[in-house]
């Protein structure tokens, strides 16, 4: 009997979980056989035919036997490729092809049926997570995520192209130096700018506070008057990401398998789901509990158009993240959490024809169906967003203006401003805009004067506001002060309620 022992790891959402595969060959038996055991899903099941079809196309012989891989913890469930390179590396290990002592390495990567070595989604929250508790460790992974590795600084980590590669730098045939750390630089941002859009300064003013104070916002007017290009420039006015951000949102791409070639996220998200989409695909799910839209809208920006048209159970689902900035994605088998922090801007018409209260077009819906219409988005919802904002019709002399208006470049200064403030102001706290304060902080942080006090409540009388409602007021009031580098006053409520109005 022939035995070996190499290290790796599996992943459960953003968990890291340490995995020992153990090989043992009888080669009593007079044929070639494999047994993976160990709870293992499909693909792991698959790897015995990934495994023996590398090892012989990388011309390596292997004896007649039965071989039995076992998975421990064996009532930890495993998911992915991971397993193949150490499933490989230890049948080699096992029967001599390898001689050099494994126990400083851990091995992750999947193999192709010619040996070679190929992507792997999660390395990223992997080696973060082996850096933190690894101590003279060695890791070994596939070449193509050598960009992704390159940015954990404290790993001593190596990369092979193809399982040769790997036997002649393990024997010590080949020489191989560790990836060298890489410090990531954070890009400016690019993409399309605030001064291409044509009056609509009243919008743009709700999208500067709400980018100021990481609100809310829902954008609602006949077709074409500009609510999707102001969306799509949000995020140009959003602050840089600060390092921290940059490696926690390219942790949820490497795991989701969307990351690619690039080694670090460099800008903040900006995800756009299609009305048509699926619970799972916004909440996230599957039988490997992927992270979903929110998850990878994290630190960034998602947008929701044509909000209403969203199953009723979808937009529903959105209540909790938004509420709490986490969502915990549960099946039967696996329970997984990812962080969902995201500024939402929700689009919309405002009825199903799109033309209801507009200067030039008719509407042709029915009050029922204007009001069925509106009410998919539920009042526990509403509640959930700090901004509402009526966009107008753009007419044809501010269309053809050529006066210049303000650069996101410009905003973005003044948003960065108000976030300084609030990160001050926070410190120590785990929060990081005004949007994430409770009730018992907002008192705190905004003491109303008489003026301030009356004004609010006469609002809450007129308006039927609810105490959620009322705390999103506050919040956003904070937010407008910070852009003015002052303490909240009346006239702050003011514009703050200004937000709230629905027609």
């Amino acid at each position: 009997m022939r035995y070996s022992r190499v290290r790796t790891v599996t992943t459960v959402g953003l968990k890291v979980l340490d995995v020992l595969v153990e090989l043992d060959i009888d080669s009593r038996a007079v044929i070639q056989e494999m047994d993976i055991v160990g709870l293992g899903d499909t693909v792991i099941k698959e790897s015995k035919k990934r495994v023996k079809s590398a090892v012989k196309n990388s011309g390596i012989e292997l004896p007649n036997g039965r071989i039995t891989v076992n998975l421990a913890p064996s009532d930890v469930k495993k998911e992915g490729s991971y397993l193949d390179l150490p499933i490989a590396v230890g049948l080699l290990k096992a029967t001599s092809k390898i001689n050099a002592d494994l126990s400083d390495f851990v091995f992750f990567g999947e193999l192709g049926l010619d040996g070679s070595l190929r992507r792997v989604r999660g390395v990223l929250p992997i080696l973060l997570s082996l850096s933190r508790r690894a101590k003279g460790m060695k890791i070994v992974l596939p070449a193509p995520n050598r960009q992704e590795a390159s940015i954990v600084d404290n790993l001593t980590i190596f990369t092979a192209d193809n399982l040769n590669d790997l036997v002649g730098f393990l024997n010590g045939y080949i020489e191989k130096s560790p990836i060298a750390y890489s410090q990531p630089e954070l890009g400016n941002v690019s993409g399309p700018d605030m001064s291409e859009i044509k009056g609509q300064e009243f919008a743009k003013r709700a999208s500067e506070v709400a980018a100021a104070g990481g609100h809310n916002i829902s954008l609602r007017g006949s077709p074409g008057c500009g609510k999707t290009m102001l969306a799509r420039r949000i995020p140009s006015i959003l602050p840089p990401l600060t390092m921290e951000e940059a490696i926690e949102t390219t942790m949820i791409y490497s795991v989701a398998g969307l990351l690619g070639e690039k080694g670090l996220i460099k800008e903040r998200p900006f995800r756009s789901p299609h009305h048509t989409a699926s619970t799972t695909s916004i909440v996230g799910g599957g039988n490997d509990a992927k992270p979903g839209e929110i998850s990878l809208a994290h630190n960034g920006v998602l947008f929701m158009d044509e909000f209403p048209e969203f199953r009723r159970d979808v937009i529903e689902a959105l209540r909790q993240p938004l509420e709490d900035g986490v969502i915990t994605v549960a099946r039967a088998k696996l329970t997984a959490t990812y962080p969902a922090r995201f500024m939402m801007v929700a689009a919309q018409n405002p009825c199903p024809c799109g033309w209801y209260g507009d200067k030039t077009r008719e509407c042709t819906c029915s009050w029922y169906d204007i009001q069925r219409y509106n009410r998919k988005i539920s009042g526990p919802m509403e509640d959930r967003i700090d901004i509402f904002v009526d966009m107008p019709r753009l007419d044809f002399d501010k269309y053809m203006e050529n006066s210049t208006t303000e650069s996101s470049d410009e905003i973005r200064k003044r948003v960065i401003a108000a976030r300084k403030r609030q990160s001050e102001r926070y410190e120590g706290m785990s929060i990081f805009s005004n949007s994430q304060l409770g009730h018992a902080l907002l008192k705190e942080y905004v003491p109303l004067d008489a003026a301030s006090r009356s004004l609010l409540s006469a609002a809450m009388d007129k308006m039927k506001l609810t105490a959620r409602a009322i705390d999103r007021v506050l919040k956003v009031a904070l937010t407008i002060a910070d852009l003015e580098e002052s303490k909240v006053e009346a006239r702050h409520i003011a514009e703050a309620l200004q937000y709230r109005r629905k027609t």
